[in-house]
């Protein structure tokens, strides 16, 4: 049980710490001109398709950490549920009408971006369904026994024997 929780844990951290520094990059390497559309928080196309990529490698990661810790398959189903529960949790901001951001400034501090950004109400669907599939993808690859060689005709024969 402990191990599955260190499991969980650990995929989560992956994906959470993935996040971070390849969004913080990708923000400071193309700026605020190019991650939002002229003038409001509205992420640009850019973004959203960065997004989708890196989310999904993110996603990937931690699978493939819940898998490597837990050793067993429920764990990072477990972590992809989580993953998929809290990505819809999240996206539920896009959903509310009532928030009006004011104009977007010249320049915009990374965490103001990430308080501010407005996602469109499909992306909001769509991308926790894409980190669902990617923790199930990466766990995939880690499952015990896979990889390990099959034992040739000899072996087997002397297994019966």
């Amino acid at each position: 049980m402990g191990r599955a929780v260190l499991a969980v844990i650990a995929g989560y951290l992956a994906i959470g710490l993935f996040v971070f520094l390849t969004f913080t990059g990708l923000y400071l390497a193309i700026g605020a001109d190019r991650a939002f559309r002229p003038g409001t928080y509205e992420v640009s196309v850019l973004w959203i398709v960065a997004s989708l990529v890196l989310g999904t490698l993110a996603a990937f990661l931690g699978g493939r950490v819940c898998a490597a810790i837990a050793k067993r398959p429920g764990p990072p189903r477990f972590l992809a549920g989580l993953v998929l529960v809290l990505g819809f949790a999240a996206g539920w901001k896009a959903f509310d009408e009532s928030q009006v951001s004011p104009p977007r400034t010249a320049n915009v501090s990374n965490l103001d971006a990430m308080q501010r950004a407005e996602l469109p109400a499909w992306f909001a669907l769509i991308h926790p369904l894409f980190s669902f599939a990617g923790v199930l993808a990466g766990a995939r690859g880690k499952r015990p026994g896979r990889g390990q060689p099959r034992p040739g005709p000899a072996l087997r024969a002397t297994a019966r024997s």
